[in-house]
């Protein structure tokens, strides 16, 4: 994982309905960055359906949320539509985000395995949360708002 207080690594990449979207673009605001390894499969959904429901929390602390991972646009779209995501899924075919966010595991041609992850990009592009698995809303929003952990 990258360390809180580093550069974030700046991508475009599209997101489910093939817009690109560049991280760097959002400079002056929070950025919630979740790598996940799937659509559809249970962590993933109870993960994803979690940011949806806190979702006007995160848009009140003044956050943009995007899921990475190396699915397809069409498998996004399904997932997205099903759950009724807010936010956008990203793209990443190239695992070109996951390798610079440090949560590639193994490519081997089509095959990808992405460590579930989530990270906060500051609004001067640094990292300010970085921790892998499925941390509490609670936990990330905290960081976005600038909170001690815990609080």
């Amino acid at each position: 994982m990258l360390r809180v207080g580093t550069q974030a690594p700046d991508f475009t990449l599209e997101d489910e309905q093939g817009t690109q979207v560049t991280l760097s673009s959002f400079r002056g605001q929070a950025v919630v960055l979740i790598f996940y390894p799937g659509d559809q499969t249970p962590v993933c959904t109870r993960q994803l359906c979690g940011i949806r429901d806190s979702y006007d929390e995160f848009t009140a602390a003044g956050a943009v949320v995007f899921g990475i991972n190396p699915g397809s646009p069409l498998s996004h779209q399904k997932f997205s539509q099903k759950y009724d995501f807010q936010f956008k899924l990203l793209v990443d075919r190239e695992r070109a985000a996951a390798r610079s966010y440090d949560v590639l595991v193994v490519s081997l041609g089509p095959l990808a395995v992405i460590n579930r992850a989530v990270y906060v990009v500051g609004s001067d592009g640094t990292i300010i949360f970085a921790e892998r698995g499925t941390p509490a809303n609670e936990t990330i929003l905290a960081a976005i708002r600038g909170e001690p952990s815990g609080a």
